[in-house]
């Protein structure tokens, strides 16, 4: 009996030896868990992409950017953002984020900002969501077509596909061969990516014009003397280019519209100075307006065959739904502005105050002594 005893006794021992051994096993390893959730839950958080420290020398400098291309799995990635000095965690903590926040196999083809103090769940997130990095290039109302190629050619980092391409070559690329380029691209800012060409950009705004040209025509007043949207973007060309003073484009296109119904020029300066081209070296003389070419609004009557310019979304607009009024001339002042007339003597009693510095109107009198402004005047 004393046998039986004792080996009861030494297997309760054991049994009660086994059981805090298990327990002091599992709260080790409750412990390490913790530890490697606490240390997993730092590494996601906190900062990845290290500050330059100013004025190091030696120092690693961290790439502005990080660029995954087309074929990079997330183990190329990874080698990516260590190369670019990410060193932060161990790569199975990468994989266990990326798997936690479904990226894995996610990630989007695209250039990524790697800006201090950016974490690992920052990085990752933008890279699923393709939230890449966008430059700007700006095309202004009133450039030419030759000011806009200028512009594309000088963004960066823009792919330049049309460098060798001349205007003809160029519309054919956009599938318009045949088309006159001038005025067809809308002068606005676009967003393009690493990797994006001039002709992605110059397909938007070509798209963006040809709809805000038909919104524009869609809403013109219902007497306008055009006959198509391509005649409201060729004096919308002409307004664009008369001012840049928004509230005068109603009323700069009103006086084209009632000199086109009644069968006058128009007489524009700046439709004279396009088909000069390269001639044209910032004086407009006499000889000039009376020098023929398919653009000179002195000596052929209407519009001219093309836009001379690109009009904004305003000029458009300005265009079909022109202010009404009796004004048939007008003559820039002195702070950029106009002063617009119903006769041919009150227009040529402003020309004299305002173009010739005499015979000024008490009411002219103050602005006649500053320097002209820049601006063509209708004249007749």
């Amino acid at each position: 009996m004393t046998d039986g005893v004792d080996v009861a006794g030494r297997f309760k021992r054991a049994l009660k030896t086994t059981v805090l051994l298990l327990c002091v096993l599992l709260l080790a390893a409750a412990a390490v868990a913790g530890w490697g959730w606490s240390r997993y839950q730092r590494f996601a958080d906190a900062p990845a992409v290290p500050a330059q420290a100013e004025g190091a020398v030696g120092a690693a400098e961290v790439p502005a950017s990080l660029r995954i291309e087309r074929g990079d799995g997330f183990a190329a990635v990874l080698r990516k953002l260590r190369a670019a000095g990410v060193q932060a965690g161990h790569d199975l903590e990468w994989r266990l984020l990326a798997r936690q926040m479904d990226a894995a196999g996610r990630l989007k083809v695209g250039e990524y900002a790697l800006e201090p103090g950016m974490s690992p769940r920052i990085l990752l997130q933008r890279m699923r969501d393709g939230r890449v990095i966008h430059y700007r290039v700006t095309l202004v109302e009133g450039w030419n077509f030759r000011q806009l190629r200028a512009a594309l050619a000088a963004a960066d980092p823009l792919e330049h596909e049309t460098g060798e391409l001349d205007d003809a070559a160029l519309m054919a690329a956009l599938g318009h061969p045949g088309q006159h380029p001038e005025g067809r691209f809308l002068p606005e800012t676009y967003l393009y990516q690493r990797g994006d060409s001039d002709l992605d950009v110059l397909r938007r705004a070509h798209a963006a014009m040809e709809q805000a040209l038909a919104q524009a025509w869609e809403a013109r007043a219902a007497d306008v003397p055009l006959k198509s949207p391509e005649e409201a973007l060729v004096l919308a060309s002409i307004v664009e280019k008369e001012t840049g003073q928004a509230h005068e484009r109603p009323q700069i296109a009103g006086v084209f519209a009632r000199r086109l119904r009644k069968g006058m020029l128009l007489q524009t300066d700046p439709t004279v100075i396009y088909g000069l081209g390269s001639a044209y070296d910032g004086n407009i003389r006499k000889r000039d307006l009376t020098t023929d070419t398919p653009y000179n609004t002195y000596t052929r009557a209407g519009l001219p065959p093309t836009p001379i310019a690109m009009p904004g979304r305003a000029a458009l607009q300005a265009a079909v739904n022109p202010a009404a009024g009796d004004a048939l001339y007008f003559v820039a002042r002195n702070d950029g502005s106009h002063i617009f007339s119903a006769t041919y003597a009150e227009h040529d009693a402003a020309v004299d105050c305002y173009q010739r510095r005499r015979n000024c109107r008490a009411g002219h009198a103050a602005d006649a002594s500053a320097p002209d402004a820049p601006g063509p005047e209708a004249r007749r």
